[in-house]
């Protein structure tokens, strides 16, 4: 069996950073003549092929990550790994690359420590800096030899980086550039590609200053153009001076932020454009570069907040009329390009830049741009509206009640967002989705404020309802008039299912506010129409609304739906479904399961009084026998109320008797030996026997001869000792509530007369004198007061105490036999 030690995965990083999986096999170390050197080799192990052939080299740079994981570089953008079963056999392999390195196999990375002696280093540290070699065409490859090798080690880097600073060595670097570009000196423009990269992963904010100065920034990237790796050199400052144009849809007086945008722009140009993908160990030395990027966009947004004479001009001409469209649209642009460089600020400062553009009227602009039709231009203050949304809701909110004091509903800025989602033309409804989602979030109470003078919940759900429910609503309404959906098309229903989806939502969250409007409004009835949509999204939906409702357990609601009988949708589209075992299917039986397993009674009564019949045949599940077995309970309960308050005492564990009985009673339990009860003389109290005989006999001698009715021997034992009470009837093996009971035929002997055993009023005598049958019925009550049932027993002996309201009492039949 071959070792797992050696086991591996072999992977490649890919142009998107991720990780392919080049197959497993099997590592090994060993000298490879055409390589000229030790290198590790993985052979498949499926076949024996040959996965991986890597020669250790003394230069790279081998990583040890999380004990199992081997990563280097091979060449320029080609990253390896191999990824180890077992930690042992990684340690084995690691221990190869540093033995041929010369490298202390506890280290995680091979290159970052550097050989030399603490003189040396000492010296190094009390140098002034690194000596760079004449920037001269002849001595290029040279310094970059020397970038190279000093980007692994952080001392050397800095030095580097001093020396850089310090001689203004990138600016004559540039100059050569200009040379060799004008010479078409392609060697030494490769090695000019090499030298500007490697300063980049230098990561020092000084020098970036430099490169990316007016001056310098556009050689930078002609510097960057000749990757040695392409066969022909990129176009980068064609397309930054010929395609890329700067529009300054607002003239900008302040050349300082003119300045400052065109180089953000470049720089991150260069970061996602330019630079080759960096590569693990390159991936954080660019943090600087980040930084970089990130700390002009704050100054961007701070200086542009600060000119109030710009922003005054921008929010004027986009709400002129006269403006064209085409100048509308770089205007609406650049807002939202605006507010998402607002994103990288710190919380404080976003606050500062959102409330500036409420000052200056950012929403009624918004109002106004929404209005308009240009699709492309309302798209762009949709995005806009999302930014203003997410970061204070209650600033919406609170305009859009104060506006509502002055329009009417038709141009309120939350209506006009209804509008444009049920009017979305995608036919994805990109757009609906997007604003139905910002609606839910001003209408989610979790994110309102509640102060001691005002309560946003109260007014804004008191406004919504009043000005917009109506307006959101409206095309649930004009789908709904007949028992089906009007309008069956894919996109009328997506955009049903976002409305039935935020009503949904309102139900959960607002309380009496959507009650009002469902039970006003019949909304609840409008909804299950789309169960008949031959769509099943929009027909779970409907469902989902339902169960929502039902959930609440709300008696308004439940009123409703049964006055309304607003079950009949749901079982026709159950009974449309058939027996496909889908969603549909699942849904309405949790729905029905949840009413059986809350015991919503007057749901459950409901059903089964007008759906049984079409549901009854439905066997393979319980829920709707379950049901059934729940309304019979209640009705039982209703007709026989001392049963319930019975079977309450038997809940609750224990029986209220004074403690003379009870010292009685344990009196003759102890007295009493096992053989008379084995015998079927029963150990019960006189003084609680008629209590016992009436309230707990009569359902267990029931169950006992359902037991001896299973039993085909014991039927013919019945019907011998039927002659007893001389009433057997023919229904009796199919109700057990209209047939006389054997246990309870007393002899007259058990008639009962003022002092007979039998009488409650003597005391300590036992009750001897009652048949075999009897007995053993009055034994099995006594482990009902013993053994007290559990809720499964209790449902059990509920279903067989059906016929008790039908039977005599003891009494009566005593009596009667006699």
């Amino acid at each position: 069996m071959t070792d797992t030690r050696r086991r591996v995965k072999v992977y490649t990083l890919n142009e998107d950073r991720q990780w392919d999986d080049r197959g497993t096999g099997h590592v090994s170390s060993a000298y490879v003549e055409r390589l000229k050197g030790m290198s590790l080799l993985v052979r498949a192990e499926s076949d024996g092929s040959l996965l991986l052939e890597s020669k250790i080299n003394p230069n790279t740079a081998y990583q040890k990550q999380q004990d199992t994981l081997i990563v280097w570089s091979e060449a320029e953008n080609y990253d390896l790994a191999l990824s180890f079963q077992e930690k042992a056999g990684c340690d084995e392999i690691w221990e190869k690359i540093c033995q041929v390195q010369g490298k202390d196999p506890s280290v995680d990375i091979t290159q970052e420590l550097i050989d030399e002696s603490e003189e040396e280093r000492f010296d190094d540290m009390s140098s002034p800096g690194l000596e760079l070699p004449p920037c001269e065409l002849s001595r290029l490859e040279e310094v970059a030899e020397l970038v190279a090798s000093s980007l692994p080690s952080p001392l050397r880097r800095e030095k580097l980086s001093l020396a850089l600073e310090n001689e203004g060595y990138i600016r004559k670097l540039l100059e050569l550039f200009r040379v060799c570009e004008d010479l078409e000196n392609r060697e030494g423009l490769h090695h000019l590609y090499d030298i500007i990269k490697g300063i980049f992963l230098l990561n020092r904010t000084a020098l970036f200053e430099v490169m990316f100065s007016e001056e310098c920034i556009m050689d930078v990237i002609g510097c960057l153009e000749f990757d040695p790796s392409l066969p022909q050199p990129r176009r980068h400052r064609e397309f930054l001076t010929t395609t890329a144009r700067f529009k300054e849809v607002i003239p900008i007086s302040d050349p300082e932020l003119r300045q400052k945008i065109h180089q953000t722009y470049r720089v991150q140009y260069i970061q996602d454009m330019v630079l080759p993908t960096p590569s693990v160990f390159e991936e954080n030395m660019l943090s600087t570069l980040h930084s970089f990027i990130f700390f002009n966009k704050v100054e961007i947004v701070g200086m542009l907040q600060d000119d109030e004479k710009f922003l005054t001009e921008l929010f004027a001409q986009l709400t002129d009329e006269a403006t064209d469209d085409d100048k509308r649209h770089e205007l609406v642009n650049f807002l939202k390009e605006f507010c998402a460089f607002s994103q990288t600020l710190q919380p404080q400062n976003r606050d500062a830049f959102f409330k500036t553009l409420s000052n200056m009227g950012i929403l009624p602009a918004l109002e106004v741009i929404l209005g308009m039709d240009d699709v492309q231009v309302r798209g762009a203050a949709t995005d806009i509206f999302s930014y203003l949304v997410e970061y204070n809701p209650s600033m919406v909110r609170e305009f859009v009640m104060q506006e509502s004091q002055q329009n009417d509903d038709d141009i309120l800025l939350i209506n006009l967002i209804i509008e444009h989602m049920i009017c979305d033309t995608d036919p994805e409804l990109g757009g609906a989705v997007q604003l139905m989602g910002l609606l839910r979030t001003l209408v989610d109470p979790e994110n309102m404020l509640a102060t001691a003078n005002k309560t946003e919940k109260t007014e804004f759900l008191s406004f919504f309802y009043k000005h917009c429910m109506h307006v959101l609503s409206a095309p649930l309404l004009a789908n709904t008039t007949e028992e089906k959906p009007s309008k069956d098309d894919f996109q009328t229903c997506q955009l049903l299912a976002l409305i039935v989806e935020l009503l949904t939502f309102c139900v959960e969250h607002h309380t009496y506010h959507i009650k009002n409007y469902i039970i006003n409004k019949d909304i609840l009835r409008r909804v299950l129409v789309l169960t008949a949509s031959q769509h099943a999204f929009l027909a779970l939906c409907a469902l989902r609304f339902m169960r929502k409702i039902i959930g609440l357990k709300d008696e308004f609601y439940n009123r409703y739906i049964m006055r309304n009988f607003l079950f009949e949708p749901v079982v026709k589209a159950f009974l449309n479904n058939g027996s496909r075992y889908n969603l549909i299917n699942s849904a309405v039986i949790e729905m029905f399961e949840y009413v059986r397993v809350e015991d919503v009674k007057s749901l459950t009564a409901h059903i089964i009084e007008n759906y049984w019949k079409a549901l009854e045949d439905v066997d393979y599940v319980q829920t709707f026998k379950g049901l059934k077995l729940r309304y019979e309970q209640q009705r039982e309960r209703q007709d026989n109320p001392k049963l319930d308050s019975m079977r309450s005492i038997l809940r609750n564990h224990r029986f209220r008797r004074d403690a003379r009985t009870l010292e009685d009673e344990e009196e003759m339990w102890f007295n009493t030996d096992e053989e008379d009860l084995e015998d079927g003389e029963a150990v019960v109290p006189p003084s609680d026997k008629m209590k016992s005989d009436e309230d707990l006999m009569d359902p267990i001698s029931k169950f006992m001869e359902r037991k001896k009715l299973k039993d085909s021997e014991e039927k013919e034992v019945l019907s011998g000792k039927a002659s007893l009470s001389g009433r057997q009837s023919p229904s009796f093996k199919l109700s057990f509530s209209s047939s006389p009971k054997p246990s309870l035929s007393s002899p007259p002997t058990a008639s009962l007369h003022p002092g007979s055993p039998g009488s409650p009023s003597s005391p300590g005598t036992g009750a001897r004198s009652s048949p075999p049958t009897a007995a053993v019925t009055t034994k099995g009550g006594l482990v009902g007061l013993v053994d007290y049932p559990d809720d499964d027993e209790e449902d059990e002996d509920e279903e067989d105490a059906d016929s008790k309201e039908e039977s005599p009492p003891l009494s009566k039949k005593s009596k009667l036999s006699s």
